[in-house]
C-alpha cells in the first residue's frame, strides 16, 4: 500500500474483480486476454486506476488511467509484475506492449528486440538472450548455397507435413525443420515433437530443432491492444519475420523457407504473401531468404491438413484419418482414442475433443 494507493493481485477465477478490470481495460480502449493468469490491480479510493497482467512469461494488459498517469505509478506497476512474475518462477519475460510505453518498460531492464513502428513493440528482460540463442543455433549450422527451413505446428503431424518435409530436403544441401514452441492444443508439444521426428526419421539432410520463444506463435501473439483483424495480421507477420531474417536465418546460413500452399484459410495465404515480402524486403540490413511454395498433398482431391485430421478424430473415422498421417501419428491418435473411451466406460471425467486448435 502507498498512502491511500493499493496494490493487489487478482486471479482469474475471482469473476467479479475480471468483470472490473475488463470494464477498465474497455474504457482505456483495450481488450482482456483470455490468457492472462493472473493481475495486479492498482485501486486508489476504492477505484480501479491501473493493471496489468501475466500469462506465463508475457506480460500483458497493461493500463494506466490517464488521470494518475506522470505519478511514476506505471513504473511501480511494471516492478510488480515483474516481481510477481519471479515469484511464480518466470524469469524469461517478454511483454507486447504499445510503442508509447517502450521507455517505460526500458527503466524496467527491458530491451526491444522487434517492433511495428508505432503501433507495438515486443520486448524481453535480457540484452544478450537472443543472441545467445542465435549462437547455439551457429553449433547446429551446415553450411551449403541452397540452405532451407520450416516453421510448422503439426497439430498432429500429417502426411502433408511430411511431403512438405520431404519436397523441400529434396532441393536443399540441408533444412531445417522448427516446430513451433506452444502447449496449448490439443496434443502437448512433447508429443508434437515425437511425432515430426519419428515420421521423418528416413528423410535425409535435416534437423528437426526445438521451438524456441523467438518462433512467435499465433496463440502467444497479443490483440488485445489491436483493434482491427489487418492490422493484427500485419504485426504479427513482422515481428515473426523481424526475428527470423535478423537473428535465426543468418545463424543457421538459411537462405530458403518452404511453406505449403494454402487453398483454403485466407489469413495464412496472406501470412505466405507477406512473408514472400518481407523476407527479400532489400530495406532490411540482414541477407534476404527466398520463400518457396509446395503444392499441399492432397487426398481425393482434397488438401491433407492437421484441421481435417482433428475433425476425423472428433468423429472417430479411422479408416480415413489413418490414410492421411504417418505410422506413429495414426498409433499414438488410435491410443488417445481407446483412452478417452476407457474412461467414458469408466465413468470417469472425459476431456473433450475439439476441433479448435489452429
Amino acid at each position: 500500500m502507498f498512502g491511500n494507493t493499493v496494490f493487489t493481485q487478482v486471479k482469474r477465477c475471482e469473476n467479479k474483480k475480471i468483470a472490473d478490470i475488463t470494464r477498465f481495460l474497455r474504457a482505456n480502449d483495450l481488450s482482456i486476454d483470455t490468457t492472462v493468469d493472473v493481475f495486479i490491480t492498482v485501486t486508489r479510493d476504492e477505484q480501479l486506476i491501473a493493471c496489468g497482467g501475466i500469462a506465463d512469461n508475457i506480460i500483458k494488459c497493461v493500463a494506466i488511467s490517464e488521470a494518475v498517469r506522470g505519478e511514476g505509478l506505471a513504473l511501480t506497476l511494471a516492478t510488480e509484475l515483474i516481481n510477481l512474475a519471479y515469484e511464480r518462477q518466470h524469469t524469461h519475460l517478454f511483454i507486447y506492449t504499445k510503442s508509447a510505453n517502450e521507455a517505460l518498460f526500458r527503466q524496467c531492464g527491458f530491451y526491444t528486440i522487434a517492433c511495428v513502428p508505432g503501433i507495438m513493440v515486443l520486448m524481453e528482460n535480457s540484452a544478450t538472450r537472443l543472441q545467445r540463442y542465435a549462437s547455439y543455433l551457429t553449433t547446429l549450422r551446415v553450411d551449403g548455397p541452397k540452405i532451407g527451413c520450416i516453421v510448422m505446428n503439426a497439430n498432429p503431424f500429417t502426411c502433408g507435413h511430411r511431403y512438405l518435409i520431404q519436397k523441400a530436403a529434396e532441393q536443399c544441401d540441408w533444412l531445417h525443420v522448427f516446430l513451433v514452441k506452444e502447449d496449448t492444443s490439443r496434443f502437448p508439444y512433447e508429443d508434437r515433437l515425437a511425432l515430426v521426428r519419428a515420421g521423418s526419421s528416413d528423410i535425409p539432410k535435416i534437423t528437426v530443432h526445438r521451438g524456441s520463444e523467438y518462433m512467435i506463435s499465433r496463440a502467444t501473439f497479443p490483440c488485445y491492444f489491436i483493434k482491427e483483424q489487418s492490422v493484427i495480421n500485419h504485426c504479427y507477420t513482422e515481428i515473426d519475420l523481424q526475428i527470423f531474417r535478423q537473428h535465426l536465418a543468418p545463424a543457421l546460413g538459411i537462405t530458403h523457407r518452404f511453406v505449403g500452399s494454402e487453398p483454403f484459410c485466407k489469413v495464412t495465404a496472406g501470412y505466405n504473401a507477406d512473408m514472400r515480402r518481407l523476407l527479400a524486403d532489400p530495406a532490411s540490413s540482414a541477407p534476404p531468404v527466398k520463400l518457396v511454395e509446395i503444392e499441399r498433398l492432397t487426398y481425393h482431391g482434397m488438401a491433407i491438413s492437421a484441421s481435417w485430421v482433428r475433425q476425423l478424430l472428433v468423429k472417430k473415422d479411422l479408416a480415413t484419418l489413418e490414410l492421411l498421417v504417418p505410422e506413429a501419428t495414426r498409433d499414438y491418435l488410435q491410443h488417445m482414442l481407446a483412452a478417452h473411451e476407457q474412461r467414458a466406460a469408466d465413468k470417469q471425467p472425459e476431456f473433450a475433443l475439439t476441433t479448435g486448435e489452429k
